[in-house]
């Protein structure tokens, strides 16, 4: 034992060294680490933060384009994906599959409410994959259908939320608007792109900036109670105001539909401005599209009344007259030879649109009857060639209105040969926009004053309400004078009221003056000269209402309709015109110029007081009464206390107690929205006049939240059904066809 006592102290000192080294080690291993706080040149607190710190992203959402009303244009909603689970590992309660187990019933069902054959679903459905989409059938899924969906309770059938570019008005100033498209982004994110109109134009103010949440998570990645976070709030995208008027717009695209239907023309361009402003209240065009499905898209890319010129035919002579009077060589009572007129001995004839001519008239009646002959010698003879170059200028035709629209282009002015210089004058050979006509027609409707044509009212910011650019009305010149552009607008009144020898008397309208000019440019032959048959032309009228204060301009052109003689031309223009331009003019509760003004009073406060003696005293005062609910006390009223109102104009007044629907069969928009706004309801229209059908019966209650849906149809609408329904053809004779004013 003693022997072996040596060799046993021998090894415990080793052992007792080895370890105490050991323990040296994990010693002065410790103190690095706490001291440096990195391993293997690795800082061990990013590594821990990045094992445990989570970022997420917050998706900024796309600015809200409102019309001047700040109705909703185009906006950011929620939409789904449809998708389903096909493989069976994802199931591990077979009671309670996560996968398609039956997929006969599964496309059975759901090809009942998305849009695709029940065949291509199963196909779909039985392929070897971890899970599937559907398409487009399976995308921009409503919240609705959603939950249509999901009460089917099909295993495997599931969602992915995502954003869409909504539309809600549909086919609604398309080219105008534009329309935004989701694109992949270089860091495999989504966002959508303007790719047309406005959208493309404030591309960059609509688009947000996403922002960015860093959290601490536990190891599954789930956050921890106490954990640090770190928030970059998004900053979502401007909001866009513009000029256009949802319900002017709604009478233009109405319109629109009507000739479309009727007389299927290769083209319809149409513009509603306020000349005071410059301000657009309207624009469209046929064919169109819907910028949510873009159907209809391949027909036309391009926004006409911005992007495209052509001759503008006889609405030019509107120009060189104001030019003529400005300069005062114009005498209405002037005589000239009409028919046919020569520049020079050189050029071939000018000729009327009546060959013949009507024989040696006034100047007044040549302009009443359209006649190139008038307006070439006017050009030539009365002003001289280079001063009316200098008007073409003035009045902007050489140079793009600069509009915030993409892609404007220029009017080209012919103006080399003494034959083009005549032929400009009464608007063929040179080619201009629309809007080029209308920024021009501003001089004409403001005494002088010509303004830069505007889509833009105004940018705000969308987190804030902070106003970041306000777009007020700009003056572009003044080529003529308030007395010139009176003046001018007197003789183009008598051009839509002259029975005898104007050209534009189709555009009349009950109660209201309008002054304006019709215009029938030829369209050119790609072969060469131009084309030559009855409906080969580009129909058009550009006129304004009230004449002696204008509040409103329209422009309309419709190419190559359906129609048996070109004397027809006027009614599929005037079929988009007069509509247009009454029911704007009623909608913006401009007074008929040929009716007494009726009295107006400023309304009462009535809230408080008894409801019998409120409606005696509304009615003694030539008012009419309508009481939403069977209390006793008013408890709101509509228009509002100290406005004025017109004698005979509908007074909604609402007491406590369930509120029960008036019948407003006949009534004008503007009281439906009376009733829709004092009971909190959700209005919504189609078509333009007075109420025809209301989707609530009267006597039903009215709830709070709930939709209010009326039909309206104008007058002329109205009296269209009764004659068909009376079995009354519409169609003209071929003698009345033929005694048709033409231009």
């Amino acid at each position: 034992m003693n022997k072996k006592q040596p060799y046993m102290n021998v090894g415990a000192a080793v052992l007792f060294g080895l370890f105490g080294l050991l323990f040296f080690i994990l010693l002065s291993r410790y103190f690095t680490i706490q001291f440096t706080g990195e391993v293997g040149s690795q800082p061990l607190a990013a590594k821990a933060e990045q094992k445990y710190s989570r970022t997420g992203n917050l998706e900024a959402a796309r600015g809200v384009i409102y019309d001047r009303n700040e109705v909703v244009i185009s906006e950011d909603t929620t939409s789904y994906t449809l998708i389903a689970i096909l493989d069976k590992k994802m199931t591990t309660n077979p009671k309670k599959p996560n996968h398609v187990t039956d997929p006969e019933k599964t496309a059975r069902e759901l090809s009942k409410i998305i849009d695709m054959e029940e065949s291509e679903i199963y196909s779909i459905l039985t392929k070897d994959q971890f899970q599937v989409e559907f398409g487009k059938a399976g995308r921009d899924i409503s919240h609705q259908t959603k939950k249509e969906i999901e009460a089917l309770k099909l295993p495997g059938i599931t969602f992915k939320r995502d954003s869409k570019r909504f539309y809600p008005n549909g086919i609604f100033a398309s080219h105008l608007v534009g329309y935004a498209d989701r694109v992949e982004e270089k860091d495999g994110t989504y966002n959508y792109v303007g790719m047309m109109g406005i959208e493309k134009t404030l591309n960059d103010e609509l688009t947000g900036k996403d922002g960015k949440i860093n959290y601490e998570s536990d190891l599954w990645g789930y956050l921890l109670p106490n954990g640090e976070q770190k928030v970059t709030p998004a900053q979502n995208g401007n909001d866009v105001y513009l000029t256009i008027d949802q319900k002017i717009q709604t009478f233009l695209e109405d319109a629109m539909n009507k000739v479309v239907e009727e007389y299927n023309p290769k083209k319809i361009i149409a513009i509603v401005a306020d000349p005071k402003t410059g301000d657009i209240l309207a624009m469209g065009q046929r064919p169109s599209f819907h910028p949510k499905t873009k159907e209809g898209i391949n027909q036309s890319w391009h926004n006409e009344a911005i992007e495209t010129s052509f001759e503008p035919g006889s609405t030019m002579k509107i120009f060189t007259l104001a030019a003529a009077i400005e300069e005062k060589k114009f005498n209405p009572n002037d005589m000239f030879q009409s028919g046919s007129y020569q520049v020079t001995s050189k050029d071939k004839p000018i000729h009327d649109h009546k060959r013949s001519g009507w024989g040696t008239i006034t100047y007044l009646e040549g302009v009443q009857r359209s006649s190139n002959v008038a307006f070439a010698k006017i050009a030539n003879e009365l002003l001289g060639f280079e001063k009316f170059r200098e008007y073409l200028t003035k009045f902007g035709f050489d140079n793009p209105t600069g509009i915030d629209l993409p892609a404007e282009t220029s009017g080209k002015i012919q103006f080399t040969w003494p034959i083009e210089k005549a032929t400009t004058a009464y608007g063929q050979g040179t080619a201009i926009t629309p809007i080029q006509q209308i920024q021009a027609m501003t001089a004409i409707a403001n005494n002088g004053k010509m303004m830069k044509p505007q889509v833009i009212e105004k940018i705000v910011n969308h987190d804030t309400g902070e106003v970041i650019k306000n777009v007020t009305p700009e003056v572009v010149s003044t080529p003529i004078s308030a007395e010139t552009a009176k003046e001018v607008r007197d003789i183009l009144e008598t051009v839509v009221t002259n029975k005898e020898t104007g050209t534009g008397t189709r555009y009349q309208i009950d109660g209201y003056s309008v002054a304006g000019k019709t215009g029938t440019a030829s369209i050119p032959d790609p072969k060469g000269g131009y084309l030559v048959g009855q409906e080969d032309y580009i129909f058009s009228f550009l006129g304004m209402a009230p004449k002696d204060d204008p509040k409103l301009i329209v422009y309309v052109a419709v190419q190559q309709p359906e129609i048996e003689h070109y004397s027809m031309g006027s009614i599929p223009v005037s079929m988009v015109f007069n509509p247009v331009m009454k029911n704007s003019l009623q909608y913006l509760n401009i007074q008929p110029s040929q009716q007494e003004k009726a009295s107006t009073a400023k309304l009462a406060d009535l809230v408080g007081q008894g409801v019998t003696k409120s409606v005696k005293q509304l009615e003694e005062s030539g008012l009419q009464v309508v009481v939403l609910g069977k209390g006793d006390k008013v408890t709101a009223q509509l228009p509002a206390a100290d406005t004025d109102v017109l004698e005979g104009e509908k007074i909604i007044i609402k007491t406590d107690g369930k509120l029960a629907a008036p019948n407003m069969t006949e009534w004008s928009l503007r009281d439906v929205m009376k009733v829709a706004k004092i009971s909190g309801m959700k209005l919504n229209s189609t078509g333009s006049g007075y109420v025809v059908k209301q989707n609530i019966k009267e006597g039903a209650f009215l709830r709070k939240g709930d939709f209010l849906i009326v039909d309206l149809k104008t007058t002329e609408e109205k009296l269209e059904m009764d004659a068909k329904e009376a079995g009354e053809s519409t169609k003209g004779t071929e003698e009345e066809l033929e005694n048709l004013p033409r231009d």
